[in-house]
């Protein structure tokens, strides 16, 4: 019985499909990391020290570090936010919104942003944390 001895690779036909599948896998990172939303300005929320889980995302209402808010991602004023938050609650009981404060952001800003939703009719608010707080 004869058998075929095997011929060997070189370097350059053994890297090539590595290769393939690292541009491939580049390629798809990339392009999955564009598919999500970009916040209208930057936000670092505070910590805490609970560690539940978000619920289903209804609305976001944000507030950066100068005060900025943004509902959905679009920038709004005080006024503006209690309409556009009325609006959204016509007909819809019991909606979760969430708060996504900025951890600099002064607490009496957050707060006047909590009575301007509880004027709107919000019933309950979510306020977004990352856990690990000291």
């Amino acid at each position: 019985m004869r058998f075929q001895s095997r011929q060997s690779r070189s370097d350059d036909e053994r890297i090539l499909p590595l290769i393939n599948v690292v541009f491939l896998l580049l390629i798809f990172f990339m392009l999955a990391g564009q598919f999500s939303a970009a916040d209208p300005f930057r936000i670092v929320p505070p910590q805490s020290l609970g560690e539940g889980q978000v619920a289903v995302e209804e609305l976001v209402v944000q507030v950066a570090a100068e005060g900025q808010l943004a509902l959905d991602g679009v920038i709004l004023e005080d006024s503006a936010l209690k309409a556009a938050m009325a609006d959204r609650l016509a007909g819809r009981e019991g909606m979760k919104i969430r708060l996504k404060a900025d951890g600099e952001a002064p607490a009496l800003r957050v707060v006047a942003v909590m009575e301007v939703l509880r004027e709107a009719g919000v019933e309950k608010v979510q306020l977004l944390t990352v856990a690990g707080g000291k």
